[in-house]
């Protein structure tokens, strides 16, 4: 057994899109209509054909509360695994991306937390 899809909800799917892609450097995989969403994924470009994150809409009322007091608390939704958390997080800023948390060590792991633009936090980790 393995780990195939993880999602995440999104507020909205184009903004998500372009989020994931253009600014964290993931490759979109499946782009398919669903009527008035899509069955939208994103993957690393160093594992094409690895874990996809589908990118869900936020349309189920159970979504905004859960997301939201996530939030409130601080907490990431996700963590997404980099070399170097110092230099992605200088790479991230310099394209204007909020951070709630910065480059922190934590015994073996520096993590650091950014705000997605769709609704969630995402954790940076490095070991």
């Amino acid at each position: 057994m393995r780990i195939n899809l993880a999602s995440i909800h999104v507020d909205d799917q184009e903004k998500a899109l372009r989020f994931y892609t253009d600014v964290l450097g993931f490759v979109k995989k499946n782009d398919v209509p669903l009527g008035e969403h899509r069955w939208l994924t994103v993957v690393s470009p160093e594992e094409p054909d690895g874990v996809e994150l589908v990118l869900e809409p936020s349309d189920h009322p159970a979504v905004d509360p859960y997301k939201d007091a996530l939030v409130a608390d601080g907490i990431p939704v996700t963590s997404f695994a980099v070399a170097d958390v110092q230099a992605e997080y200088d790479r991230l800023r310099s394209l204007g991306v909020t951070f709630t948390q910065e480059p922190t060590a934590m015994g073996p792991v520096t993590t650091a937390v950014l705000d997605d633009t769709c609704g969630n936090l995402i954790q940076i980790a490095a070991m």
